[in-house]
């Protein structure tokens, strides 16, 4: 791909939602240029709107402006409503929500950020926030962006040696931690997890605590009690003018070989971007209270959570607890007690909650809800009938999007869209402004043709992209670039509808191709989940002699089955009869639960590994929620096959 460079077109006007999104596929300089300059607090304006290359991995955003996240999302609200609810602390027990105003905000995000600086942080410092989720944690990424130095949130239920491998892959200067989390009526030795990674952290100078519970930990030699210093602290902290294209934040994700990647996400282009997405996706409205229930960890805390509803003056929900505690109505009480209007869950939350029932939904008032979103994976009919007709009462615009860390926001969703049209139930449907998807064929060739299905790309740069792997550009150009020269490679497959709506398959790596047929293991789960007695299920594909490939079902029930046989008999119908013969699966085991990462997504290689005897190298499994879940699949393949063979004998 050649360099290009696109200039504003002056005098761009956009008039309606539809010729916004032609406008910025047309001419994304026109459409970006505008809004960026009128939607952003500026130190220095912007000369050039942006400029990328492709075949190198570079993109370039707002190039030669100038100016801080910190004061988009907070500064410039204060100004004019201090008194506003940024944050509502939904802590793990309920009823003991904690409400935040900007102004408290940001004096508390100035007073940490002094306590950075006075410990030596200085601008491009990369620091490691390890906490749960809380205003403090919401304060301490917004802090670094007002300095200038690089948050990596990571998760705080990594092992000791997971968050030792990404402080020290990113050359951390700090950590910022907490004594213990509490998630779930559980308590989490954060600091005690903190102490045995920074043994093998040479970077680290110094690990600041905050105190999320009352019980006192051991303070070491580099451990200092932040909310102590932070009290010492001026609740004011000159902000850093930072370039367009700076470093704000660095997110591990995990790959499916070798380490994680620390994607780095920059400054103007990402905050737009989160910021436009949260507005239009999901229609807030001034005055909403807007709930994202991802753990500020996970890319979708980051765009979700913090910076697009706080760059939009929002009030955000930040959700300590999971979905069943103290019971499965959880989500829906909180609805009710915070008068929630938009919100946004996973597909495997979902799932976990459907085998609960409707009673706990109906007993909950949640009329204040507006819009409903999914994320993380492509949802199922099934779940997505539930989330629209029980939890939404058939009212609420239910929106399937389609993102990755890597995007930095929303990517395809029903909405924006022209008044009223139609959303497609388990659909992601409508690249969202600027977003240009590509089909690709086996070939590498574009396709052209609607109902069609292939290698989504994206065939031209938006502003919430990522700029590069940290440390390892190559790896970056390879990954993305190098698949289909002159596109980025989502690594997803897709199918576009003949009315040219696009339907994610999943991964690549989980098309199967069964005596000639290509099929996205989604569309098999899809129709198996649709069974009443099926909660969760996962398909893969596996070598066969004949076939080439065939499909292997992992199957999840319902608690009060009682005749597993039946089920799988009737499994076996159901994708003959919703798909075609030749994808039922060969192999359909039973099991308790599924290998699942922290975010909730489910470890598909995992499981190939386990069926293809290859269970001695698994790979990264550095982002797996419960370890333990790889010793009870193994116990239960054994005797599947034990089983298999007294049968064939």
């Amino acid at each position: 791909a050649a360099v290009r460079e696109v200039g504003v077109e002056a005098g761009a006007v956009m008039k309606g939602v539809h010729s916004q999104g032609a406008l910025a596929a047309r001419e994304p300089a026109a459409f970006w240029g505008p809004l960026a300059r009128d939607s952003l607090v500026w130190d220095i304006p912007y000369h050039t709107v942006c400029d990328y290359d492709f075949s190198q991995g570079k993109i370039g955003w707002f190039l030669g402006g100038r100016l801080n996240v910190s004061v988009n999302c907070l500064d410039q609200h204060v100004q004019k409503s201090p008194e506003t609810v940024a944050l509502i602390w939904e802590r793990d027990e309920p009823g003991t929500e904690v409400k935040i105003t900007y102004r408290e905000l940001l004096e508390t995000t100035c007073r940490l950020a002094n306590t950075l600086k006075r410990h030596g942080v200085r601008r491009g410092d990369r620091v490691a926030i390890y906490m749960p989720v809380s205003p403090l944690a919401v304060a301490a990424m917004l802090a670094c962006a007002r300095i200038g130095a690089v948050h990596s949130v990571i998760f705080a239920g990594f092992s000791a040696e997971s968050l030792a491998g990404r402080v020290n892959d990113a050359k951390c200067k700090v950590i910022i931690t907490s004594n213990q989390a509490v998630r779930g009526g559980r308590v989490v030795e954060l600091k005690k997890i903190v102490d045995a990674a920074v043994k093998n952290c040479p970077t680290v100078q110094h690990v600041l605590v905050a105190h999320r519970t009352d019980t006192k930990v051991h303070m070491g030699d580099l451990d200092i009690p932040l909310e102590q210093e932070m009290a010492k602290e001026a609740p004011t902290c000159t902000p850093e003018s930072m370039d367009s294209e700076d470093m704000l934040f660095m997110l591990y994700t995990s790959g499916s070989t070798g380490k994680p990647k620390g994607i780095v996400h920059t400054q103007a282009g990402y905050l737009l971007y989160a910021a436009l997405t949260h507005k239009l996706v999901f229609d807030y409205q001034p005055g909403d209270i807007f709930s994202c229930v991802a753990d500020i960890g996970w890319i979708t805390g980051h765009s979700y959570v913090v910076y697009g509803p706080l760059c939009n003056g929002a009030t955000t929900v930040l959700f300590e607890s999971t979905p069943v505690y103290p019971d499965a109505g959880r989500y829906w009480e909180m609805v009710q007690r915070l008068k929630i209007n938009q919100f946004y869950g996973a597909p495997t939350a979902v799932r976990l909650l459907l085998k609960y029932g409707n009673e706990w939904v109906h007993k909950h008032d949640r009329s204040s809800l507006r819009t409903l979103g999914s994320v993380g994976e492509p949802i199922n009919h099934e779940a997505w009938e539930w989330l629209y007709s029980v939890v939404g009462d058939s009212r609420c615009t239910l929106v399937d999007t389609w993102w990755q860390s890597e995007t930095g926001g929303i990517c395809i969703a029903p909405r924006p869209s022209e008044d009223g049209a139609e959303i497609i139930p388990a659909m992601a449907m409508r690249p969202f402004y600027g977003i240009v998807p590509a089909l690709m064929d086996e070939k590498g060739n574009p396709m052209e043709e609607n109902d069609a299905a292939g290698a989504l790309c994206i065939s031209q740069p938006w502003p919430g992209m990522a700029r590069t792997i940290y440390g390892d550009h190559q790896r970056f150009v390879d990954t993305y670039f190098k698949v289909y020269p002159g596109y980025y490679f989502t690594g997803d497959g897709a199918h576009r509808t003949k009315e040219g709506y696009y339907q994610i398959t999943g991964r690549m790596d989980d098309v199967i191709n069964i005596s000639g047929h290509r099929l996205g293991t989604a569309e098999i789960e899809d129709a198996m989940d649709d069974h009443p007695a099926v909660p969760e299920t996962a398909v893969i594909g596996y070598p066969h002699s004949i076939k080439g490939e065939a499909a292997f079902a992992f199957v999840v029930l319902k608690d009060d089955v009682c005749d597993a046989d039946t089920v799988i008999s009737e499994l076996r119908s159901a994708v003959a009869v919703k798909i075609a013969k030749y994808a039922v699966p060969d192999q359909i085991m039973v099991v308790k639960r599924l290998p699942k990462t922290r975010s909730g997504k489910v470890m598909r290689r995992l499981l190939k590994r386990i069926i293809t005897n290859k269970a001695h190298d698994l790979g990264d499994i550095t982002t797996l929620e419960d370890p333990s879940v790889i010793t009870e699949l193994l116990s239960t393949f054994q005797k599947y096959k034990d089983q298999q063979m007294n049968a064939n004998t």
